[in-house]
């Protein structure tokens, strides 16, 4: 079968781009993109989006994408997966070269939210729980979030402050990230204080929303050696669904989708957890941060809060996480997010991170979660030597 390798990638800052549309910010990342790769010969198109037809009244972004993009009259399709979009759409791709149909796919992940207010983006979110048994009692992410983040303290003895290596890391790299939604420090006493949104989950361990786009381009692993000097290989690629209610879940606090995407996507790669240099998690709030770590097989249950108070989530630990802010401090583009963390990576493995490099990384994973962790998308990522 054929081998993968991402040849291109691109990204816009993370922010509230009120003058900029959404099909503008999409081609933004596309132009860098295919820049990167030095090739217009694209076949397919793949894009990542989850609120467009709520929030911009826009849908048929693959058509829409592609025409604004030069690209008309390719395969060009919208991959919907809730906050998994993105990389659900790389994972299509991946699939789409595999397979030999397809030669040369891109791959956009885009996101505009900032654009409404109030109770408009929190409705639209919602639209990743169980409508039937969840929304329709005005449950928030937010709250859900909050009511696995209670059971965790619970279950495992823990309080609130556990969480704030988790914030403080994504900051203190967030901070140099020029990207990056938000570019301030956090200090590990100021956590437990924030502004609370649904108890315990406060302002300062939930991942701002923002708009942006990102974007990367894969071929086969042939091609791509004679046209990058840094071709990336996926090594690993895998998707895995769970119960979409958490009332539905046997054990709140383990995400099995989460688990299987990781473990395929590991032995797929032929690496172990140890080999990982870099893991772009989904770090929508904390909890989810340290569910993703135990599911993936980094810590034991109810250990993850540890290695984040032990700093070896940080870009010179055991695990490094959120290298360039993570959703919490990079920001949340939502449907777009997987795509972020997959050009991210492959900026760690060419070793083009700048102030967010994490020295020798040679194998990384990024884990796109949608929802509370009813998808899950796990990517293996390798330098081609």
């Amino acid at each position: 079968m054929t081998n993968v390798s991402i040849i291109g990638i691109g990204a816009t800052n993370v922010g509230e781009h009120w003058d900029t549309s959404l099909r503008h910010l999409a081609w933004y990342a596309v132009e860098e993109a295919l820049d990167n790769a030095a090739t217009t010969d694209i076949d397919a198109l793949y894009v990542g989006n989850m609120l467009a037809g709520s929030l911009s009244h826009q849908d048929h972004l693959g058509a829409l994408i592609a025409d604004f993009s030069g690209l008309r009259g390719i395969e060009a399709v919208t991959v919907e997966a809730a906050d998994a979009s993105g990389g659900a759409a790389i994972r299509q791709a991946v699939l789409a070269v595999k397979s030999g149909m397809v030669q040369t796919a891109l791959v956009v992940g885009v996101e505009k939210v900032t654009d409404q207010s109030g109770s408009t983006p929190v409705a639209a979110l919602s639209t990743a729980m169980d409508a039937d048994y969840e929304a329709i009692h005005g449950v928030t992410p937010a709250a859900l979030a909050a009511l696995v983040m209670r059971r965790y303290m619970y279950e495992y003895g823990r309080e609130l402050v556990d969480f704030a290596g988790f914030s403080v890391n994504a900051h203190a790299n967030g901070s140099s990230n020029p990207k990056a939604m938000f570019r301030n420090r956090l200090k590990a006493e100021r956590f437990a204080s924030g502004p609370v949104i649904a108890d315990p989950v406060s302002l300062f361990d939930a991942a701002p929303l923002g708009d942006g786009a990102a974007a990367i381009i894969v071929t086969s692993s042939d091609r791509a050696m004679d046209m990058v000097p840094k071709p990336v290989q996926v090594s690993g690629s895998a998707l895995a669904t769970d119960r979409i209610g958490l009332h539905d879940r046997q054990n709140l606090l383990w995400l099995d989708a989460a688990e299987s995407s990781a473990r395929l996507a590991l032995s797929q790669a032929g690496v172990t957890t140890e080999e990982i240099d870099v893991f772009e998690l989904h770090d929508s709030f904390t909890i989810m941060a340290a569910l993703s770590l135990e599911a993936s097989g980094f810590a034991e249950a109810g250990q993850g809060w540890q290695l984040a108070q032990d700093g070896q989530i940080g870009r010179d630990g055991s695990i490094p996480i959120s290298t360039f802010g993570g959703l919490k401090a990079r920001g949340n583009p939502v449907g777009a997010t997987g795509v972020f963390q997959v050009v991210e990576v492959v900026k760690q493995l060419r070793d083009e991170a700048g102030e967010c490099q994490v020295a020798g990384a040679k194998v990384g994973m990024a884990q796109n979660l949608g929802g509370t962790g009813a998808t899950a998308v796990t990517h293996v990522l390798r330098i081609r030597d």
